[in-house]
C-alpha cells in the first residue's frame, strides 16, 4: 500500500520529464562555447560606426530622392509652398546623405 502512491503513472511521467529536464539543463550549461570577439574593441566601434553612418546616409538618399519629387511636382502644379517645401526637404537629404563627411570636415 505504501508503493502504491508512488507508482501512479501520472507520478512516473513527471519524474521521467524532471529527470530529462535535468540532464538537458546539465548538457546544455557543461557544453557552452565561448564567445568570438575581435582582437581590437576600436575595430567593433569603428565597424558600428560605419553601419550606423550607411544607415544615415540611406536616410539621406531617401529624403534627396523625395525632394527631387517635390520639387518636381512643385514645378507641375505651380505651388511656391511646395517648391518651397521640395527645396528644405532636398537641402536636408543634401545634410544627411554626407552627414560623414561634415563631421570628419568640422572635427579634423
Amino acid at each position: 500500500m505504501k508503493n502504491d502512491f508512488h507508482d501512479r503513472p501520472s507520478e512516473r511521467r513527471a519524474r521521467k520529464a524532471y529527470a530529462v529536464f535535468v540532464c538537458l539543463v546539465a548538457v546544455l550549461s557543461l557544453t557552452v562555447m565561448p564567445a568570438l570577439a575581435a582582437d581590437d574593441p576600436l575595430a567593433v566601434v569603428d565597424n558600428l560606426s560605419e553601419f550606423i553612418f550607411s544607415l544615415i546616409r540611406a536616410i539621406g538618399l531617401i529624403l534627396l530622392g523625395w525632394g527631387i519629387v517635390q520639387v518636381g511636382l512643385s514645378f507641375q502644379s505651380h505651388d511656391p509652398s511646395q517648391r518651397s517645401n521640395g527645396f528644405l526637404t532636398l537641402a536636408g537629404g543634401i545634410v544627411i546623405t554626407f552627414t560623414k563627411e561634415i563631421l570628419t570636415l568640422i572635427t579634423g
